[in-house]
Parts: structure tokens; sequence; C-alpha cells
């Protein structure tokens, strides 16, 4: 790996030159008698084999339906503990503390920001803009861009607002921060959109990451399994930080399960009837004397803006019902975030919305 490299030049010097730790299962696969990992053969999980061993620590046979699943190649595949990992991967690697910086589009996912504060990277800011629906503003991206700028993260379907970022504008961007940031596009709900996926650009954009996860499509949020997809030469390093074994025996057995042709058919059919119920609860919040005004939505939640978000918020819990309010982040005052759930659990929210 060369230093002059548009993205390797970007790296830490120190995460360039590290040489990682050498595991038991890195180090060797296979075999029969296995005496070389310090594991305790007397397992007291019976009938639950292998779990007394240490697992692969990226498993051939997830990454394989993986790349094929989001149409890359496997050597284009990182496998994290959520996509939160990956985050937290991409801030070690390219920020120092106390000297680099990332870039965010507030209101967006607030894990970018916590990440950074824990590597002490400093934020830089630059909002969506409210008054087109909270679209990107590539020429305010690069006009806030400083040299201490390594990364930008963007959302997109973003959360909490719903909607897909412009995708020629982002293109845009990476393109004209190429040798100088990368660009992190977290994708987490890009299924529920329908369109697309910013992965087609990984050839000749190699600051280009992409961001997906098996937690909201595929509905898997508990085994906390991410995918980060980026150029071969940014997964090796990656590969090197990030720590032993983020592939647990019961995360890899349920992660295939989801890969295989009943359960993406099972993931297409729950996609689509999230889709059909958050049409319709969108259209039934609109008539809502409360409402004021709902944001477009490409994603499986809905984020609206009411008269009071407080009363609704209150209303809500004393029932049980759980919603988000988003009424904190840069331009939604008063504003309320709604996962669309069962049709029936739908139905009790909206039934005390309406009474507000």
């Amino acid at each position: 790996m060369s230093a002059a490299d548009p993205v390797l030049s970007l790296l830490r010097p120190e995460i360039l030159a590290l040489a990682p730790y050498s595991s038991a299962r890195k180090e060797s696969s296979g075999g029969r008698i296995w005496l070389d990992a310090n594991e305790n053969p007397l397992t007291p999980s019976a009938g639950k084999p292998l779990l007394n061993r240490y697992p692969e620590p990226q498993p051939a046979e997830l990454i394989a339906p993986l790349a094929a699943y989001y149409a890359v190649a496997e050597n284009n595949i990182l496998v994290t503990r959520g996509s939160d990992e990956g985050i937290d991967l991409l801030l070690r690697a390219f920020c120092r503390a106390g000297q680099d910086a990332i870039l965010i589009t507030p209101p967006t996912y607030g894990m970018y920001a916590v990440s950074a504060a824990i590597q002490n990277a400093r934020v830089v800011t630059v909002p969506l803009l409210a008054e087109k629906n909270f679209s990107l503003d590539p020429s305010a991206v690069l006009a806030a861009l400083t040299p201490s700028v390594k990364l930008v993260f963007l959302c997109s379907p973003n959360n909490p607002t719903g909607a897909l970022l412009a995708r020629d504008a982002v293109v845009r961007l990476v393109q004209a921060l190429l040798g100088k940031a990368i660009v992190v596009v977290d994708e987490a709900y890009l299924e529920f959109a329908g369109s697309p996926s910013l992965t087609q650009e990984l050839v000749g954009n190699p600051n280009l990451v992409v961001l997906r996860t098996l937690s909201k499509a595929f509905g898997l949020a508990g085994i906390r399994c991410g995918v980060t997809i980026a150029s071969p030469a940014l997964i090796s390093v990656l590969q090197k930080i990030i720590a032993p074994y983020p592939v647990p025996t019961p995360v890899l057995q349920a992660a295939l399960v989801a890969m295989t042709a009943e359960g993406l058919t099972a993931a297409r059919r729950s996609v689509q009837s999230l889709i059909d119920e958050r049409i319709r609860v969108a259209a039934r919040l609109a008539t809502l004397p409360c409402v004021r005004r709902l944001q477009p939505s490409d994603s499986n939640f809905i984020l609206f803006e009411v008269t009071d978000s407080a009363r609704v918020m209150a209303a809500t819990r004393a029932v049980g019902v759980v919603l988000r309010d988003r009424s904190r982040d840069y331009g939604l005052t008063n504003c309320v975030r709604m996962t669309i759930g069962t049709p029936e659990e739908n139905n009790a929210a909206l039934e005390v919305i309406a009474r507000v």
C-alpha cells in the first residue's frame, strides 16, 4: 500500500504502519485437533456445536452471499458489529485525536458525532436545506471543508428525516473530494427506498464508503450485523484495526439464514408490507388536527411536525406507546418520529395522536 494513494494518504500514519494482532483463527484454519487458541474443549453448551470455539474473523461462507446481495466483490466487504462499528473503525483509522475532524449534515444520525467525540475529533456541521425537504448542499459542504476534515458522513435515506439524498449531488461530492476526504454514505434504510445503492459508484471512486446493515430490512437488529463496503485497499486497513472475532457464531448462523433464497424473499415481502403500511399511516397522520406537516419518507419511519411535541409524547407514553421526540435536532422543532410497526401497533398510536 502506498501512502501516495488518494485514500491511504489520508490515513493516520501509525495506522498505515500498524502490524495487526494475529489471532489463532487468522493464523490457521481447518485441522482436526485444535490446541492453538486456549479454548475449553469441555463445553457446557450441549447441543450447541462450536460455541466453545472462536469463530472465523471474516467468515467466507457469509462474505460470499453478502457480496452477491450488495452486488460488490468479496474483497469490498468487512462484516462488523452493526454499522456503528464501521463508523467507529473509520474514525479511528483516519482521525488523529485533537487534530482531525469529520463533517456531518444535521439533522442526521447521532452516532457520527458521538464516535467523533470518543476519538476527540472535531465536528464540522453543514446543515441540510430545511426549506428544500432537507436536501444536501454540496457547495456548502465543499466551502466548509478544511484539510483537517478527513471524513464526510451522509445518511441516505436520512435519519431522522426519512428522505433519500439526491444521488447526483452525493456522487459530485465524492468526486470533488478525491484525495481530500472520505465520503461515508450510510444506507441503513435503503431497501425501503426502492433505489439503487451507491455501491454502484465504488469503481473509480476509491474515497467512497457505504455502510449497510441487516437490522432494518431483515429485522435482525438483535444480532448486530453490519457491513462496511469500500475499496479493497481500505478494507484491508480496517481489517487491521477491527477487534478480533466480530462475527459470533450465533450471529453468523442467523445472518446465513437471512441470506438464503427463502430469507431474501421474506425480507422483500417484509419491506413491501412496511412500505404499504407507511403509505397508509402517512395518509392518516395528514388528517389529524395536531399534525402540521409530514416529511416525505423513503424509510421505515415517518417524521412529522405537530403543534406541541411534548403533549404528543406525554399522551402516547401514558398508554405505553413509545415514539421518538426529535425536537432537539436541528430544524426539527416539535417534530416526532414514528417507526412503522404492525397495523395494530400503528392504529394504537394513531388513535392517541388523534386525541391530542
